[in-house]
């Protein structure tokens, strides 16, 4: 069957069907941390992959390149052509007008739609117990689509509300069936590029102190790898819906950093309280713990925080063995 032909059947209605036991998978983004073991998962099992970006950076061999700005809606339109796909994971999607572009592009063209999202939506949630799903239901967000979403200093600054918003897009419109992964706090891995086990390390070897609030609360985390898993068996899955994704447990600050120190000789934790201001990555002053009872009986087992903790800690200070 051609992609003219499936682009057809799918703007009809019809379900777009993939040959053999491949399927068409389109990532958007995803090129680095846990998008790139996705794509690696995806192809090792067969299917046929195209990866979206910028240009920025090629996809590993096998996997087919579209290069477009997605917030253009004409050039990425043009860049997708006639092609259709059984799923397509957007890992970059941090805006309702992002969202609102995608959702126009993609109807017809894919039978499901994977959104990468996060904790973050839950941040106004400030809740002594685990978060579900319910909590934060998408049909209950207003979408702003005039806010300065373009500028990257508003949009670093409400990184949760932009995926609130970008939910909330996809789930107003019923006919386009989407999975919302919100994606706890993410640890592990030599690429972690956000810095922050990196931030304990270089305090405990200096002997600097790590400011966290005075009442510091706990976390629920997921390794590098476990999201990567989590994410390849949803593309093979029909639930549609938000979707809690964590390990189980939960750290706090004090934990992880006794997980860093224990891997520093002579290394000294010292703690510094603050009742307000800025304090250190992964400090926070409300609960951050979510519940992903519904992932677990939808049939996805997780691993338990405190016995992946060590390995992460290992392979993001480079001291694996």
């Amino acid at each position: 069957m051609t992609r003219e032909v499936k682009a057809r059947e799918a703007a009809a209605g019809d379900p777009v069907t993939p040959r053999g036991n491949a399927r068409e998978v389109l990532v958007i983004g995803g090129n680095r941390y846990f998008g790139k073991r996705l794509i690696a998962r995806l192809l090792t099992a067969g299917d046929r992959v195209t990866v979206l970006n910028r240009g920025s950076s090629a996809p590993p061999p096998g996997a087919t390149h579209l290069i477009a700005d997605r917030d253009d809606e004409d050039a990425l339109n043009a860049a997708l052509g006639s092609r259709a796909f059984d799923v397509v994971v957007d890992q970059v999607c941090y805006t309702p007008r992002q969202a609102a572009i995608a959702r126009r592009v993609f109807a017809g063209r894919t039978r499901r739609y994977v959104l990468t999202s996060t904790v973050e939506v839950y941040a106004h949630e400030d809740s002594v117990a685990f978060v579900r799903e319910r909590d934060v239901d998408p049909l209950g967000v207003r979408v702003d689509l005039d806010l300065p979403w373009h500028d990257p200093e508003f949009l670093g600054a409400h990184y949760g509300e932009g995926k609130r918003q970008a939910e909330a897009v996809f789930a107003a419109e019923p006919a386009f069936p989407h999975v919302t992964v919100r994606v706890a706090h993410v640890l592990g891995g030599d690429d972690d590029f956000t810095g922050r086990l990196e931030h304990y390390a270089a305090r405990i070897r200096a002997g600097e102190p790590i400011t966290v609030p005075r009442a510091n609360r706990p976390a629920t985390y997921i390794h590098v790898e476990e999201i990567a898993d989590f994410l390849f068996w949803t593309v093979g899955q029909d639930f549609t819906g938000p979707v809690n994704a964590a390990s189980h447990g939960t750290l706090t600050t004090h934990e992880l950093c006794e997980a860093v120190a224990a891997r520093i000789p002579a290394g000294r934790t010292v703690f510094q309280e603050a009742e307000a201001g800025e304090v250190s990555p992964l400090s926070f002053r409300r609960f951050y713990g979510m519940d992903n009872t519904r992932a677990t009986r939808l049939g996805f087992a997780f691993g338990d925080v405190r016995q992946w903790l060590p390995r992460a800690a290992d392979e993001t200070l480079g001291t694996v063995d």
